[in-house]
C-alpha cells in the first residue's frame, strides 16, 4: 500500500511538504504542548564521512558533533557525555494512539527512560525493552531493520518492547528533517502513522523524499497541514531530547541498541540481540517471582545493568570543533563585503536564508556590526543546504540584487530576507523586490534561471574544502566560530582577533593587508586526494571516447543504495564536459550485498556477448529495478533484464552457473583493496579519488583540474 500511494505522489504535493508552498489556509490543527526555550544552536564542523557505503562493517557514527543546520542541533552543547567518533548501529515504535510528544512521564533516574513521547511496539509492561537509537539516512540503520523483523517474530509483543529514539548523522542531509517528520506524524496520528512512514523508508526502499510525499497521502492531511505540525516545533525538540540521551548514554553511532541498559553497537546480526534478550527474560522472571511490579521491571534492570556496564572511554582531549583556536584561510575573493573594507576584524560567514539558526544568528550579526563600527568587517558566502528548497532561490535574488544595485543592493535584500524569518516564497521574494527597489522582470528571470548557480557552488565548494559543512558558519580572521552562538562568544574571539590585529599594525602592516598577513601560515583547504590504482584492462565495460583527456573509473555495487543514486550524477557529469570524458566500470561487490555478485557476473556476461553497449543497458536494468522490488537482483530478475538486453539464455545460464566470470570480478576487488578503496560508490578521476554519492561540484572541480592537467 506504501509503494502505490507514493507512486501517485505530485511534484506539486513535495513542494508543497518540504517548502512554504502557495497553499490554501489549512484548517487549524490541534495544539500542542507549550514551547520549551530553544537549546538548538547551529551548524556542523567538518566534512564527515563521504555519503556511501564506507566499509565500515557495522554501523555510522559522526567524526565531530555541531550545533545548527548540516548538523543536528543538540541539547547537550555543554552536557558533556561520551565523545563523538565511529559508531555502529537502529529502531523501533509506539505507546498508544494519540500520544503526545512531550507527553508522559518516564522515571527520571532510569539510565535509558522510555515516555510515552517515543514511540514504541509491543506492551508497555514486557520484561525486555530494546531502545534504539537510529538514522532514517543510515544504511546500516537500515539493514539492522530485518533484525529487528525477526525479533519481533520470535518474541512477541508480550516478551519484547521496542522503542525508537533518534539519532540523525551530520553528514545525511535528510536525515533530520526525516526525523523531525516521523515525530511530528507520531504526534498527531500515533503508532499507525510513525509506523507507516517507518517502513516506507527502511522496508519499501522508497527515498526520503518519496516517503515525505507519501505522507501527506496515508495522512489524509493536506501538505499545508504537514507543514504546520513539523513547523510547531515540539518534533524537533524531541529529537533534541533523543539525541541529548544519546550522548548521554554513550551512543557514539547508529543503529545503537540498550536491551533493557545493556549497550550493543551496530547492525548485528541475530543471535547477539537474542543471547542478550534471552538473558534479560531469566533476569526480569527473576524480579517478579521477588514480587516486583511488572511495570518497574524494566527500571530496575537497567539500573542494574548501568552498573555493570564497562567505564566509558576517556574523553577526547582535542578541543571541540567549535572551540578550535587554529586559523583557517578563507579568502574573500569577489564576496559582498559589509563595513569597512581595511577593518582589522573581518568575519566571514556561510549562511543560508531558509536556516532558523541563520536567522536567530543574523540578529547577533546585526548587533555586532552597529558595536564594531569599521573595526569588523562582514563577508557573506552562500551555503543553501540541499534539504531547504527555498534558500537557493533566496541566494539567487541577493547576487541578482547585487548586479543591479551593487553591495549596497545585496545588503538591503539580505536584511529583507532575514526579517521574513524563512518565509521565501515565490510571491515573498517579489515583496522583497519591489521593497529593494529591484527590476522585478529581471528578478524573476534570474531565479527561475538559476544566473548565479556557479557563484553559489564556487562558495559551497569553499566551505566544503575549509569543513564549513552547516550553517551558520563564521570564520574571524580565520578562526572557526560554529552555529548561533550567544553574542558573547562572538565578542571573546572578535575581541582576541582585534588584539592581534593591532599588534600586526603596530609593526608597519597597513590595515587592507592585516587579514591575508595574518593567515598567510593558516591552514589552506587541503589538495584533493589522491591514488594510484591498477588501470582497467579490455575486460573492464566502458563508454566514452577511447582518447578522452579524463577517465571516470566507478568502483561499484550494484546492490548499493549509493551507487543507484549517484548515476544522474554522472550522467549529467557526462553532459557537462561533452566527449571529454570515458567513464569504466569496475566491479567491487561488497561483502553484506548477498545478490551484488551474481548481479556483476550478470553484467560482465552482457558485456561478454554484447560488449560494452550490452553491459550499460544490463546496468542500467539493474539499477532501474534496485530499490522498486524486493527481488531485484535474484537470479529470475538477472534472466528478465539478460531477455530485454538480447542475451543468449543457455550461455548466460551456463556463465552463472560455472561463475566463469567470478574470477575477473575477485580480481577487480583486489585492485581496489590495493588502492585502499573499501567502499562504494568509489571514483577514480585520472589521479583523484573521490568517496561516495557525491554532489556534481565535487566532480566537476576535480575534472576540470585533471583536465589541466592533461597533456
Amino acid at each position: 500500500m506504501v509503494k502505490s500511494f507514493l507512486r501517485k505522489a505530485s511534484i506539486a504535493t513535495l513542494l508543497g511538504i518540504v517548502a512554504c508552498a502557495a497553499q490554501p489556509p489549512a484548517p487549524p490543527i490541534a495544539p500542542g504542548p507549550p514551547p520549551s526555550p530553544p537549546v538548538s544552536q547551529g551548524a556542523a564542523v567538518g566534512k564527515g564521512a563521504a555519503e556511501g557505503d564506507m566499509g565500515r562493517p557495522l554501523g555510522d557514527g559522526p567524526p565531530e558533533a555541531g550545533w545548527g543546520d548540516g548538523a543536528p542541533p543538540s541539547a547537550v552543547a555543554a552536557r558533556g557525555g561520551a565523545p563523538s567518533g565511529v559508531g555502529y548501529g537502529n529502531a523501533g515504535g509506539g505507546l498508544g494512539a494519540g500520544a503526545r510528544i512531550g507527553a508522559g512521564a518516564g522515571v527520571p533516574n532510569d539510565p535509558v527512560p522510555v515516555t510515552a513521547a517515543d514511540p514504541a511496539w509491543g506492551n508497555a509492561n514486557a520484561p525486555v525493552t530494546l531502545v534504539e537509537f537510529s538514522d532514517f539516512q543510515c544504511p546500516f540503520c537500515s539493514r539492522m531493520n530485518a533484525t529487528l523483523d525477526q525479533l519481533r517474530q520470535t518474541y512477541g509483543p508480550t516478551k519484547l518492547r521496542i522503542v525508537w529514539k533518534n539519532n540523525p548523522l551530520p553528514f545525511y542531509n535528510n536525515a533530520r528533517p526525516a526525523a523531525e517528520m516521523a515525530m511530528a506524524l507520531y504526534e498527531k496520528g500515533g503508532p499507525s502513522w510513525f509506523w507507516q512512514y517507518h517502513d516506507a523508508l527502511f522496508r519499501s526502499q522508497v527515498t526520503l523524499t518519496e516517503a515525505i510525499v507519501g505522507a501527506t497521502q496515508f495522512t489524509g492531511l493536506t501538505p499545508a497541514q504537514v507543514n504546520a505540525l513539523v513547523a510547531r516545533g515540539t518534533a524537533a525538540r524531541k529529537v533534541d531530547d533523543d539525541m541529548a540521551l544519546g550522548k548521554q548514554t554513550g551512543v557514539q553511532g547508529t543503529p545503537a541498541s540498550f536491551i533493557n541498559g545493556v549497550l550493543l553497537s551496530g547492525a548485528q546480526p541475530f543471535d547477539k540481540f537474542s543471547a542478550i534478550i534471552d538473558e534479560q527474560l531469566v533476569a526480569a522472571g527473576a524480579l517478579l517471582a521477588q514480587g516486583v511490579p511488572a511495570n518497574r521491571v524494566y527500571a530496575r534492570l537497567t539500573a542494574e545493568n548501568k552498573l555493570k556496564a564497562p567505564p566509558p572511554p576517556p574523553p577526547s582531549t582535542s578541543a571541540p570543533a567549535d572551540d578550535d583556536k587554529s586559523l583557517w584561510r578563507v579568502p574573500v575573493g569577489t564576496s559582498p563585503i559589509r563595513g569597512n573594507a581595511a577593518a582589522p576584524v573581518t568575519m566571514i560567514m556561510f549562511s543560508d536564508y531558509q536556516c532558523p539558526f541563520c536567522v536567530r544568528a543574523a540578529d547577533t550579526v546585526a548587533k555586532l556590526t552597529v558595536e564594531y563600527g569599521d573595526k569588523l568587517r562582514i563577508v557573506f558566502k552562500h551555503n543553501p543546504l540541499p534539504f531547504h528548497p527555498r534558500a537557493e532561490p533566496a541566494a539567487e535574488l541577493t547576487l541578482e540584487a547585487r548586479a543591479q544595485k551593487g553591495d549596497a543592493g545585496f545588503w538591503k535584500v539580505n536584511d529583507l530576507l532575514w526579517a521574513r524569518n524563512g518565509k521565501l516564497e515565490d510571491s515573498d521574494l517579489d515583496a522583497v523586490a519591489i521593497a529593494a527597489g529591484l527590476n522585478v522582470a529581471l528578478t524573476a528571470k534570474a531565479i527561475q534561471t538559476h544566473k548565479y548557480k556557479a557563484q553559489i557552488d564556487q562558495d559551497q565548494e569553499l566551505s566544503d574544502e575549509v569543513q564549513a559543512g552547516g550553517t551558520p558558519h563564521f570564520f574571524i580572521n580565520g578562526q572557526r566560530l560554529v552555529g548561533a552562538q550567544p553574542v558573547e562568544k562572538f565578542r571573546e574571539v572578535i575581541d582576541a582577533q582585534l588584539a592581534r590585529a593591532k599588534a600586526e599594525i603596530a609593526k608597519g602592516t597597513p590595515a587592507a593587508k592585516v587579514y591575508d598577513t595574518l593567515l598567510k601560515d593558516a591552514k589552506a583547504a587541503p589538495p584533493p586526494e589522491q591514488k594510484t590504482v591498477a588501470p582497467p584492462t579490455k575486460d573492464s565495460p566502458s563508454r566514452g571516447p577511447a582518447n578522452a583527456k579524463v577517465t571516470v573509473q566507478i568502483f561499484a555495487d550494484f546492490q548499493c543504495p549509493f551507487c543507484k543514486r549517484v548515476n544522474p550524477t554522472l550522467t549529467d557529469l557526462d553532459a557537462a564536459f561533452p566527449g571529454k570524458i570515458r567513464f569504466v566500470w569496475r566491479n567491487l561487490p561488497l561483502p553484506m550485498h548477498a545478490n551484488a555478485p551474481l548481479a556483476a557476473e550478470a553484467a560482465l556476461e552482457a558485456f561478454a556477448q554484447k560488449g560494452s553497449a550490452g553491459f550499460w543497458q544490463m546496468h542500467d536494468l539493474m539499477f532501474a529495478s534496485f530499490g522498486t522490488q524486493i527481488d531485484a537482483l535474484e537470479r529470475p530478475a538477472l534472466e528478465r533484464y539478460a531477455a530485454t538486453v538480447g542475451l543468449d539464455p543457455k550461455r548466460l545460464a551456463v556463465a552463472l552457473d560455472t561463475r566463469s566470470h567470478k574470477a575477473f570480478v575477485d580480481t577487480e576487488a583486489a585492485v581496489a583493496a590495493a588502492a585502499g578503496i573499501s567502499g562504494t560508490p568509489a571514483f577514480m578521476i585520472n589521479g583523484y579519488y573521490l568517496s561516495g554519492a557525491q554532489p556534481l561540484s565535487k566532480f566537476k572541480k576535480l575534472v576540470t583540474l585533471a583536465l589541466k592537467e592533461a597533456k
